[in-house]
């Protein structure tokens, strides 16, 4: 009987596993911006697709102006611009736009995040975009 209830419990453990749902990692890839040298801008191309993430890392000291355009072929395409060690973002898109003008108030890496709104996202919409970065 003993060695019944462990075949009976080896079976339900099996049965569990096979039931729990594989999720699936969204992608987030991250590209360095470098200008060529005695250039103040640079653009890039680029797509994301359902919940993926584009994030870009651009050096820049703290008082030099950044500036950063998006193009888009999906309305629901946007970015957000996060200055180094923040928590809340300098700039979000999807309450300002998709441009951006601003005096960064510190050096060091800034991220801008490039992705597709929830609802575009949920039915895995693709958005392609040109993304054009400014320092002076």
């Amino acid at each position: 009987m003993e060695d019944e209830m462990k075949h009976i419990a080896a079976i339900c453990a099996a049965a569990m596993l096979a039931a729990t749902p594989v999720v699936a990692q969204d992608a987030t890839r991250t590209t360095r911006v470098e200008f060529a040298k005695g250039a103040t801008s640079k653009a890039i191309t680029g797509s994301v697709k359902g919940y993926d993430t584009a994030i870009y890392v651009i050096g820049a000291r703290a008082g030099q102006t950044m500036t950063v355009t998006l193009k888009t072929s999906n309305a629901s395409n946007y970015f957000t611009v996060m200055a180094p060690a923040a928590d809340e973002a300098l700039f979000d898109g999807t309450i300002n736009g998709n441009s951006f003008k601003g005096k960064l108030p510190a050096s060091g890496d800034y991220q801008v995040r490039v992705f597709l709104m929830r609802n575009a996202a949920r039915r895995n919409e693709v958005g392609k975009y040109t993304l054009t970065f400014g320092i002076k």
